[in-house]
C-alpha cells in the first residue's frame, strides 16, 4: 500500500529522530537497521524506501542532530538574552543532565570518535554541519563589545565536547562531576576575561 507524501515525510523524520537518538546512545557501528526500524514501528522496507542505506540514514541523521543545535542555542538566546547567552550554553552544556542523557544531547560528544572512523561521505556531511554550527554559535555569542571569535568559539566548543567525553568514560562519579564543573568554570572565565 502506498503512503502519502505527507505520511512519507513524517516517516522519514521519525527515522531519523531515532537513528540519531541510536546513534548516540549505541555508537553508529553498533545501531543497526533492525534497531532504527524496531525504535519507529517501520519495516526494513519503508527504510530503505526512504534512504536506500545505513550511510544515508547516517549522514541526514548527522545532519538533523547538529541542525538541532543550533536551534537550541537560538531558543536559548531568545530565553536568556544575547549577553547572557554564552555562560547558558557552556552551563547547560556542562551540566550532569546532558552527561547522563547522550541520546538527547550533542551529537559532536557522542560521536567523535565513532564518526572519525566511517566512510568519507559521513565525516564530510560532519565536517560541513560541524562548520555551519562553529558559525552559528559564534554569531550568537559575540556582540559588539565582545572579542569572541569564531576561533574562540571553536577552541570552547572543543573544550566542552573533550570535557563531556571524559565526564561520560569515567567510572567514578566524583571525578566526572568535576571534570564538568572545571571546564565549565574555566570556559565561562575565559569569555569573561575576554570581554
Amino acid at each position: 500500500m502506498r503512503v502519502s507524501k505527507a505520511k512519507a515525510a513524517e516517516h522519514r523524520e521519525q527515522i531519523l529522530k531515532s537513528a540519531a537518538r541510536l546513534f548516540r546512545e549505541q555508537g553508529i557501528g553498533s545501531t543497526g537497521v533492525d534497531s532504527i526500524t524496531a525504535s519507529t514501528g517501520l519495516t526494513h522496507g519503508a527504510v530503505y524506501s526512504q534512504f536506500g542505506s545505513k550511510e544515508a540514514i547516517t549522514i541526514e541523521a548527522i545532519r538533523l542532530a547538529l541542525r538541532g543545535s543550533r536551534r537550541a542555542w537560538l531558543r536559548a538566546m531568545e530565553r536568556r538574552g544575547r549577553q547572557k547567552i554564552f555562560p547558558a550554553i557552556v552551563e547547560s552544556y556542562l551540566s550532569e543532565r546532558h552527561r547522563d542523557e547522550p541520546g538527547k544531547g550533542c551529537l559532536v560528544a557522542a560521536l567523535a570518535s565513532d564518526i572519525s572512523r566511517q566512510p568519507r561521505n559521513v565525516r564530510d556531511a560532519f565536517t560541513e554541519e560541524f562548520k555551519d554550527a562553529l558559525k552559528f554559535l559564534s554569531g550568537l555569542v559575540s556582540s559588539d563589545d565582545s572579542a569572541i571569535t569564531e576561533d574562540d568559539a571553536l577552541a570552547a566548543f572543543s573544550f566542552m565536547a573533550g570535557a563531556m567525553m571524559l565526564s561520560r568514560a569515567v567510572s567514578d562519579d566524583a571525578l566526572s562531576e568535576r571534570l564538568l564543573r572545571a571546564a565549565s568554570k574555566r570556559i565561562v572565565n575565559w569569555a569573561k576575561s575576554s570581554e
